[in-house]
């Protein structure tokens, strides 16, 4: 109940955050949205199915530069483009999951890595792809129809619908039986195999749905930033700022990586307008000591905190009504010895 109350609350600030801010805010506003859905995207594999990649920028570099692609050397509909996205990021999956799922721990964290890596020079040499210098995507068509906008309200709406579509997706595995299954992989391996569960072949889905959701996000960045380039969609930096989104909200909680996009997403803005150029570095500085800070006192993130402080609130609480009630003397029965 807490938790629609939440969920009601905040969804109807962001629908009405529009009407009260101004163009730089609500700039900022879309960066915690984009934040948040591949936060909830990674949440799928890092955090219910417990395998902790640090390669997801590959599977949103696709969904980029596959919209790009079609749009720009054949004409294919934006709308049209980003589901292909998501299609190809679900099929690289598989081989993605094939050459990493062999590993376990920090090995396949690295292994993660690695392939992320290796797309990543593919797209740098392929000069069909724009190689280094990138693509453009061309402004001459605008419109819902195109995906294509002179201001950014309309981007605004475009990346809340795209998170509440990703935590409805997320709400509904985390009740069905894909949830059961991916916190028993992330839990207690050995057991849920015992009982007859396919460990490669469901955390190959995890990883599936995960590539599918995080490239949709690719697709609205090309989209909204009008530029793509390797360095801007498939660097380790954006992976591993993914996996921190979830990492500080709270892994396997549905609004966990998005309170972690507001954090994060305001730090990094805020050092950059307080720094500038000089304060290069800054927001990796104070993410790493608040990932130091999670790790240590609450590994949960700041849901498990606030779960945690509630908790010690209403035990105290209790305890205090209770030694606010006065006993009650017992009576001697009428049968008793003098």
């Amino acid at each position: 109940m807490k938790t629609m109350i939440f969920f009601c609350v905040c969804l109807a600030a962001a629908l009405v955050l529009p009407v009260v801010t101004d163009a730089s805010h609500l700039n900022m506003a879309i960066l915690v949205l984009m934040a948040a859905q591949v936060g909830v995207a990674w949440n799928m594999v890092g955090g219910y199915a417990g395998q902790v990649s640090l390669g997801h920028a590959a599977f949103y570099g696709l969904g980029a530069y596959a919209s790009t692609l079609l749009l720009v050397r054949f004409g294919v509909n934006p709308w049209i483009g980003v589901l292909a996205g998501g299609v190809v990021a679900a099929m690289l999956s598989l081989v993605f999951g094939w050459s990493c799922f062999r590993l376990k721990g920090h090995y396949f964290a690295m292994a993660t890595i690695a392939v992320a890596e290796l797309v990543q020079i593919f797209f740098t040499e392929w000069e069909y792809g724009g190689a280094a210098v990138g693509l453009y995507v061309p402004m001459d068509r605008q419109g819902w129809l195109w995906m294509n906008f002179a201001t950014k309200l309309p981007y605004y709406w475009l990346a809340l619908g795209l998170l509440l579509l990703t935590l409805a997706a997320n709400w509904w595995i985390e009740r069905s039986y894909l949830g059961y299954y991916f916190r028993a992989i992330k839990d207690e391996p050995d057991a849920a195999r015992s009982i007859g569960v396919n460990i490669a072949r469901y955390k190959q889905v995890a990883l599936s749905v995960s590539a599918f959701f995080t490239a949709l996000g690719g697709s609205l960045y090309a989209q909204k930033e009008l530029y793509i380039d390797p360095g801007s969609v498939l660097s380790t930096a954006l992976s591993i700022k993914m996996a921190l989104v979830a990492i500080l909200g709270g892994v396997g909680t549905l609004f966990g990586p998005v309170i972690g996009a507001v954090v994060l997403t305001s730090i990094e803005e805020f050092t950059r307008i307080l720094f500038g150029g000089t304060g290069r570095g800054t927001d990796v500085i104070i993410y790493a000591s608040l990932i130091i800070v999670i790790a240590v006192f609450y590994p949960t993130g700041i849901v498990g905190w606030v779960r945690s402080f509630r908790e010690r609130r209403e035990a105290r609480a209790d305890a205090s009504r209770r030694m606010a009630v006065p006993s009650v003397p017992v009576q001697a029965g009428n049968g008793e010895a003098s």
